[in-house]
């Protein structure tokens, strides 16, 4: 039997360290460029974006009319790489004291959003330092991991305990069946793309139970 999320649990997801609740979907067709990576890697976390947004019922295109990309995923070594990136100092306001941060706290990743008028995701910024950790980590399962992790404005601790991916029995890792019902029922057309109200977790949680009853 698939486990199901209880209204509280999704509040959880959604509700940040500081006791704030934010919830945001993308709102418009996410367009991914990948760097720091060769061929076979960028077809595996196109492929991975692909399959979440597929999920959600949401939509990729070639271009962002106004980013020309918008969800940029970086793979560095070290974090003193990304200063080096041509014109992302403009992209990315107070990239020096971040990558500062990022080298005190020994991260290995991090994302940035930013957001339209709406609330509604337009742009996600995804770094990820591969350290031995992350270095140990199937390519596939990295991508999907982070895919699934962008594909909303989660929690900045909704993951720190439990993964959004589980594994089948036969080894293949997969999107946990609760998260995969619970972004299919965040893209609802009928529900706004951003909301600040915890109240919006009851209807998320309405709508994965209605799902499930399809």
């Amino acid at each position: 039997m698939t486990e199901t999320l209880s209204p509280q649990q999704v509040e959880a997801l959604f509700t940040r360290a500081d006791g704030q609740f934010a919830f945001a979907r993308w709102g418009r067709p996410i367009v991914p460029v990948v760097f720091g990576v060769d061929t076979a890697t960028l077809e595996t976390v196109k492929g991975a974006i692909e399959a979440v947004v597929t999920l959600a019922d949401h939509k990729m295109a070639e271009t962002d009319p106004e980013l020309g990309a918008n969800l940029m995923i970086f793979f560095c070594r070290d974090w003193d790489e990304l200063p080096e990136v041509p014109n992302l100092d403009r992209l990315i306001d107070g990239l020096a004291p971040l990558v500062g941060r990022l080298k005190a706290a020994d991260a290995n990743q991090y994302r940035v959003f930013r957001f339209d008028a709406q609330g509604a995701i337009r742009a996600a910024f995804v770094f990820l330092r591969m350290d031995d950790h992350l270095g140990a980590v199937p390519a596939e399962t990295l991508a999907l991991a982070q895919a699934a992790q962008t594909i909303l404005l989660w929690s900045d601790t909704a993951f720190g305990d439990r993964s959004p991916l589980g594994q089948l029995g036969d080894g293949r890792t997969i999107l946990r069946p609760e998260i995969g019902a619970l972004i299919r029922a965040a893209y609802d057309p009928v529900l706004p793309a951003a909301a600040q109200d915890p109240a919006h977790a009851l209807r998320l949680a309405a709508r994965m139970t209605a799902g499930t009853r399809q």
